[in-house]
């Protein structure tokens, strides 16, 4: 019986052993090599005998990282990457959260690992690798592990400033990649570029097909997204085919217009998700590969990754946006009021999801896991958790879901209600705009268009407004920027700019 997510890999490794499992700038290791790997940390951690416990991992992104979670399963507990180039304010919160019973770390963060508190053991992972695999022991364990035994935790920004860790399961990984592999066709000839970091909930997707499949998980070094000749080369050495990336990724080849001077050769399939997919970016995609298959993907990190998609079946203007389509296979969406109540077609709701992409709550905290994994409002005749996920959508006629942008990011301004994306979209087509985001000031009562682009374009911006927006949803004041800031998903950092703009 395949119940845990290590059953899956070891059926990739039997029948896979000498395919390259993981590659970096520096080399690559086959699914043999890896499982060797991964059972030496594994035994070193179940040596010290904890069980369902986090384990912390503090590394570089690159090919080890993914040694060491699996490593952690192996010992038959859960896996944190933490980032490293994260304030040591807020890897130090998560380690408090965590009371981890293992670090494993790369010698150069051999200080910091000093200084964190409490008791926990230190595995440096090279020494870890060179540990003489116990089978019998690595045995033992695997028999007492449960789908439901949770297999990672996932620390997003939290309201009130402390990070919460999303704590997910084998059976979730499980339920969300059989969809994902079956949906598109994953195999073991895919070949992934990976853009995302392996603390973020992106890279679940990707690592984990590969890892069920027997497909290559490239991890592009971050750097290359700022030299795009380089990515691009290394794309094509490496012979990548599918890649899942977020919107601001894709988005510099447009800036860059990179495909008049290089271009991927063996691409078949592109997929976006974490942040709003500018329609002109896809277009720009498409005149130069309009064969691809393109996906817009959506879903928070409580769901495992994702939990709806829409796979691009048709033409849209630049001054369009993307449905977020329908629900994944096995995963239930429903869109409610404020008081908890379905909406028909075409009203505001928020999106509320259920089945077994959903995660377990958050680690330690019974009160954030509470308020937003919820008993389904629609009845009470048994316990069904839905979880509320916060992003505002509405079905379309087509009845695709469409993306209006985030309750906390909801504007109420001179009596009115205003989505944020609304105001945003409507400046995407606008020729010299690369990106709009809208920030309100509250202490002003004011709309705040921040642009990437030149100063010029202001008086157009205007223009466009008056066409295109109601007074009331018509920015007071516009802000040129060269590039926003991102953060280390490679998403637009909102508070951030925000913060940078009231500043002023």
């Amino acid at each position: 019986m395949n119940k845990t997510i290590l059953d899956y890999f070891e059926k990739t490794v039997n029948s896979y052993p000498q395919n390259i499992a993981v590659g970096d700038n520096d080399c690559e290791i086959t699914y043999n090599q890896l499982q060797k790997k991964a059972q030496a940390i594994g035994t070193a951690i179940a040596k010290n005998d904890s069980l369902r416990s986090p384990i912390a991992i503090l590394m570089k992104r690159g090919r080890n990282i993914p040694a060491a979670m699996l490593g952690a399963l192996y010992s038959g507990n859960f896996y944190v990457v933490l980032d490293c180039e994260s304030p040591i304010g807020r890897i130090s919160k998560i380690m408090d959260i965590l009371s981890p019973a293992a670090v494993i770390y790369e010698s150069e963060f051999n200080e910091i690992v000093n200084n964190f508190k409490g008791a926990f053991i230190k595995i440096d992972f090279e020494n870890s690798t060179k540990t003489q695999i116990d089978n019998k022991l690595l045995k033992n364990i695997r028999s007492q592990l449960l789908s439901t035994d949770p297999a990672y935790s996932i620390f997003t920004s939290g309201s009130t400033g402390s990070p919460k860790g999303v704590l997910i399961t084998h059976l979730n990984v499980i339920s969300y990649i059989d969809w994902f592999i079956n949906c598109f066709k994953i195999d073991e000839k895919t070949v992934f570029g990976s853009q995302t970091p392996l603390y973020f909930s992106m890279s679940v997707t990707d690592l984990f097909a590969s890892f069920f499949k027997g497909s290559a998980y490239q991890m592009i070094p971050k750097e290359y997204f700022t030299f795009p000749v380089k990515l691009v080369e290394f794309m094509n050495e490496r012979k990548v085919n599918t890649i899942y990336w977020v919107p601001s990724a894709l988005g510099m080849a447009v800036k860059f217009d990179l495909f008049k001077y290089c271009k991927p050769k063996y691409l078949e399939k592109v997929m976006f998700a974490g942040e709003v997919m500018p329609v002109k970016y896809l277009n720009y995609w498409k005149r130069y590969f309009p064969y691809l298959l393109y996906a817009n993907l959506f879903g928070p990190t409580e769901t495992t990754d994702i939990c709806a998609y829409y796979i691009v079946d048709r033409e849209f203007l630049d001054s369009q946006t993307l449905p977020i389509g329908v629900p994944c296979s096995n995963s239930r969406l429903f869109v409610f009021d404020e008081k908890g109540c379905e909406v028909s077609n075409g009203v505001e709701g928020e999106l509320y999801v259920s089945g077994p992409f959903v995660a377990s709550g958050y680690y330690r905290n019974k009160v954030k896991t509470n308020e937003v994994f919820v008993q389904n409002p629609l009845h009470n005749k048994f316990p069904e958790i839905v979880y509320k996920t916060g992003d505002l959508v509405r079905k379309n006629k087509k009845g695709e879901l469409e993306y209006l942008g985030r309750k906390d990011f909801q504007i109420k301004h001179m009596g009115y209600r205003i989505e944020s994306g609304e105001i945003e979209s409507a400046f995407s087509a606008v020729n010299g705009v690369e990106l709009a985001v809208c920030i309100y000031n509250s202490e002003d009562d004011k709309l705040i268009l921040a642009y990437e682009g030149n100063e010029k374009l202001i008086n157009t911006l205007k223009v466009t407004a008056e066409k295109l927006l109601p007074q009331y949803m018509r920015p007071h004041k516009y802000e040129a920027f060269d590039e926003f800031p991102k953060n280390a998903n490679g998403k637009i950092d909102r508070k951030l700019l925000k913060k940078i703009i009231l500043e002023k």
